[in-house]
């Protein structure tokens, strides 16, 4: 085998200085590029300070927060307020209602990948188009808006949808009064406001398969059922596994707004969540470390779904977000 000799080093000589020589092409690339890292600026302030700055007040979960002596004069107490979280009885409600919800609109991800293979397929470019327009629309329209529309046509009295149950002899139903209804009402109000616009990237994805595929497939006898089985789903899988990670990781963040609009005493049964409670507890009755560790638990179990669903997709599809 030939033998490797490594350079002499003549006296007097020191090794070349590769630290300061990386250093110094860092500050060319910066200088050069200086336009894109102003560029890039905000987002980064914005995320630094409203996200990550704020990580600091954590600890309050931990301790028995009293606003008169600050963060670091509250005394410490552990995982009590877990411990009374998990002891208290409402804690299986709130997360049995959560994960319902959640699960809810998981079973309904499909939807607009769906929506999107089938906008592809149309020939008419007017239909297609109106399509589009029509259902982008309500994604625009405010959370406050919908629910305000939910409440005046189902209302039991003068809501127009209680108006058509009973010119068909049916008695009128309180829907947002009574338990049972309300998930079925959160969830598909929800995909009507914005399954138009969740289709935006897949139709995107679609626009960038090579139509020479298609002749192909078309040349081989495949039916337009066929080519959209083994060529524009397996185009669009991987956009589809990291959507589907990407809402994996609010899991658990169902949506406090339009809870807590649509909630009442009445339907508290089905509507009481986590992210309300933390509303609740911590800002209506100044409990401010319990719904710091009550929120600090469903962002932990939000980040440890993110996870197992990513090394999950990894494994399987070897498409994922790291």
């Amino acid at each position: 085998m030939d033998r490797v000799i490594a350079p002499k080093r003549t006296a007097g000589t020191s090794p070349a200085p590769i630290l300061p020589r990386r250093r110094g092409h860092l500050r060319r690339r910066i200088r050069n590029s200086w336009q894109l890292w102003v560029l890039v600026l905000p987002a980064v302030a914005f995320f630094f300070i409203f996200k990550y700055i704020p990580m600091y007040g954590v600890q309050i979960a931990f301790k028995d927060f009293i606003a008169s002596k600050g963060i670091w004069g509250s005394e410490w107490v552990g995982l009590e307020h877990f411990q009374r979280f998990f002891g208290s009885f409402y804690f299986w409600r709130l997360l049995r209602n959560t994960l319902a919800l959640s699960l809810y609109q998981l079973l309904l991800f499909p939807l607009p990948i769906i929506l999107a293979l089938s906008l592809n397929e149309v020939k008419n470019r007017f239909f297609k188009r109106f399509a589009q327009t029509l259902t982008y629309a309500p994604h625009f329209v405010s959370v406050v808006v919908v629910v305000g529309m939910m409440v005046a046509f189902l209302d039991p009295r003068i809501g127009i949808a209680n108006h058509f149950l009973e010119l068909v002899g049916l008695d009128a139903i309180a829907f947002l009064q009574e338990p049972g209804w309300f998930r079925h009402l959160f969830v598909w109000s929800g995909v009507w406001q914005s399954l138009g616009w969740g289709t935006i990237i897949y139709l995107a994805a679609l626009a960038g398969v090579n139509p020479e595929l298609h002749q192909a497939a078309e040349v081989d006898g495949a039916s337009r059922l066929q080519r959209i089985r083994h060529v524009n789903i397996p185009a669009i899988l991987p956009t589809v596994v990291i959507l589907f990670i990407l809402d994996f990781g609010s899991f658990m963040s169902v949506g406090f707004e339009k809870v807590l609009l649509m909630s009442n005493s009445l339907n508290a049964e089905t509507s009481d969540i986590i992210q309300t409670f933390v509303y609740k507890s911590g800002l209506l009755q100044g409990q401010y470390s319990y719904a710091a560790a009550v929120g600090l638990f469903d962002s932990v179990i939000n980040i440890l779904m993110i996870v197992g669903v990513n090394h999950l997709a990894r494994r399987i599809s070897d498409n994922s977000l790291w």
